[in-house]
């Protein structure tokens, strides 16, 4: 041991400044993460069944609506005017798109091409409710053209989803944000939602 060695002084001035120079630090990182959260992120969470198997009940979501346009397979959030409330739906079709359901062989067509759906539920049902003006009894299918700025959403859970083939079409500026990563499920795990 090195007796000659003096011991160090506590400076508080430099404890004082250190002390300030964390506090400005971590200021600064909450400003960053309320601005993050207020224009480029927003947390949702899941209310209902209309998205199972993909997204369930109480499910915590990030979702962000920075430089976003509507593509065909985004999971978004919509506030709906319609039914007057904020709902998680799929986007099936966008503008200039023909949407053609048949529920006879549990097909949805865009464009003359059957979608490739693994994610949705089960086997979709006709159950009535849908509107009549859609309806082409010659083809006995439902058949939608999406005009410039809206898209034509549908829940996973096609036999308890309330979305376009009831409400209409959704408008592009009524779209809250792309589901971008669960963070919270009871049921599934989180990470990237597809």
């Amino acid at each position: 041991m090195n007796l000659n060695k003096r011991a160090e002084k506590y400076d508080p001035d430099s404890f004082a400044s250190g002390v300030l120079g964390w506090a400005e630090t971590l200021v600064m990182a909450v400003f960053v993460v309320i601005l993050m959260f207020t224009f480029v992120f927003k947390i949702v969470v899941v209310v209902g069944s209309s998205m199972e198997n993909t997204l369930f009940q109480d499910d915590r979501l990030i979702i962000s609506n920075l430089c976003y346009d509507p593509s065909r397979g985004d999971i978004v959030v919509i506030n709906s005017g319609v039914m007057n409330e904020v709902i998680v739906k799929r986007v099936i079709a966008t503008a200039g798109e023909t949407v053609r359901i048949d529920y006879n062989k549990c097909e949805v067509e865009i464009g003359g091409r059957v979608l490739d759906e693994p994610y949705i539920k089960e086997r979709m049902v006709n159950t009535g409710s849908f509107s009549e003006v859609f309806y082409d009894a010659e083809n006995d299918c439902y058949e939608y053209t999406v005009p410039f700025g809206y898209v034509f959403v549908m829940g996973d859970n096609r036999n308890h989803s309330t979305d376009s083939r009831e409400i209409g079409l959704v408008s592009e500026d009524e779209i809250l944000g792309r589901v971008v990563y669960r963070f919270y499920s009871d049921k599934a795990e989180s990470g990237k939602v597809a």
